[in-house]
């Protein structure tokens, strides 16, 4: 009773941290829901970006690829290599939404940095990026935790909850609270680091407008390269975790 306990209360804590709000935001009620509309409207953005680039990339696809339809190549065959190393030879099914997470997040990262978000004035708040809150950061990290889940059950059924208690029953408290604490981690990385580069970005420019910030900048579409791709590494080691059954 105490395990379960402290489970419902870290999914608590978790939809909680889901309200959290760093400024102004702009709202949109929807139904008996209200929304960040910015959010919304930036998430569709990449969303754009991503579908016209692929759609430009591979209109006339060639045997020998070259331009954009030879980077696209390189991309998937990118997301293939890091899908195969953390997943094992059944990584084939999970390229997918391995690659959508990779990308979407890649390019919300970079959309913060390089688009000028802020010139667009909202009634209340302003535009970022995606993964600028912590709402996307959380829906994102819990998408890889019904990911896991189903990958464990469609490779051992209910014979995939035995890993609970391996090596040793006593160590099933930790091994189910492990489980509720991998979304929070997931999504409190993404979130702190995009929004810390962002923060830092903004003080910058206000304090030495002119050459301070260009390498900050440069220095936060590295890193926001780095941040998509320990996303993407870290949910595909989770399903081939639990593809396996070890940890």
């Amino acid at each position: 009773m105490n395990v379960l306990s402290c489970s419902i209360n870290t999914l608590k804590g978790l939809y909680d941290i889901s309200g959290v709000e760093v400024g102004q935001h702009f709202y949109w009620q929807i139904g008996g829901f209200k929304v960040h509309g910015q959010v919304l409207i930036t998430s569709w953005v990449v969303i754009a970006i991503l579908l016209g680039s692929a759609t430009i990339a591979v209109r006339n696809p060639q045997t020998i690829p070259t331009g954009g339809q030879n980077f696209f190549e390189y991309v998937l065959e990118f997301i293939r290599d890091v899908s195969k190393t953390q997943i094992g030879e059944e990584y084939g099914p999970w390229v997918p939404f391995i690659g959508t997470m990779f990308l979407f997040i890649f390019v919300s990262n970079w959309s913060g940095a390089l688009l000028p978000w802020k010139i667009i004035e909202l009634p209340h708040g302003e535009l970022a990026a995606p993964t600028n809150d912590i709402n996307t950061t959380v829906a994102l990290a819990l998408l890889t935790s019904v990911a896991y889940f189903y990958a464990g059950l469609t490779k051992k059924g209910l014979s995939y909850f035995g890993k609970y208690i391996q090596p040793t029953p006593i160590l099933l408290p930790i091994n189910i609270l492990e489980d509720f604490t991998k979304p929070l981690s997931l999504s409190f990385r993404l979130f702190g680091n995009i929004l810390a580069d962002e923060l830092v970005v903004v003080v910058l420019v206000s304090l030495v407008p002119s050459v301070v910030p260009i390498p900050v900048m440069f220095l936060g579409l590295f890193t926001s390269g780095i941040q998509a791709l320990i996303f993407a590494t870290l949910a595909a080691a989770y399903i081939g975790e639990s593809m396996e059954g070890h940890h």
